[in-house]
């Protein structure tokens, strides 16, 4: 290694270490799916408990609830558009939007009726509830936005590699 060479990076100049893995990492869709994902529910907790914490004492939990959901949902679009499914550009981005909230209505409805069965039919704690919830919404939501909400056809070239 060169005195010019990043003690992170290889003499070729590329990356090495935990660098390198986390890029080999953020190749795989899915991973960049969880990533994005877990940023937008930090992003989203946020929102409703800033909400919660101002003009929420005033009114009803669940109006910091609906613009959580509202700004969350915009984030989690443009975040997952971005990095996640790597689109560029604006082409069909108001068509791709409706998409977007009709995967994520599917995944409230799903949690809707699958928490309130889990805890008042099977017994379970809500947390342990709401956590297996997550694991099939996430599922859901991935298969919708890859297939639905972001789909692309190969030919056009609309996806392009951002990282």
């Amino acid at each position: 290694m060169s005195d010019n060479t990043p003690a992170d990076a290889a003499a070729d100049g590329r990356p090495r270490g935990p660098i390198r893995f986390v890029r080999r990492l953020l190749r795989d869709e899915r991973v960049r799916f969880l990533v994005v994902g877990g940023f937008n529910t930090v992003v989203g907790y946020g929102i409703f408990v800033l909400v919660q914490l101002t003009v929420g004492r005033h009114t009803s939990y669940l109006l910091s609830l609906y613009v959580a959901t509202f700004l969350g949902t915009m984030v989690a679009f443009l975040s997952h558009r971005r990095f996640t499914f790597r689109i560029a550009g604006r082409r069909n981005i108001v068509v791709e939007f409706f998409k977007f909230a009709s995967v994520n209505s599917v995944s409230l409805v799903i949690n809707t009726i699958a928490l309130p069965l889990l805890v008042e039919l099977g017994g379970l704690n809500p947390l342990l509830a709401q956590a297996l919830i997550v694991i099939v919404t996430t599922v859901v939501s991935y298969i919708g936005h890859k297939f639905f909400s972001f789909r692309r056809q190969k030919s056009t070239g609309e996806a392009h590699d951002v990282l």
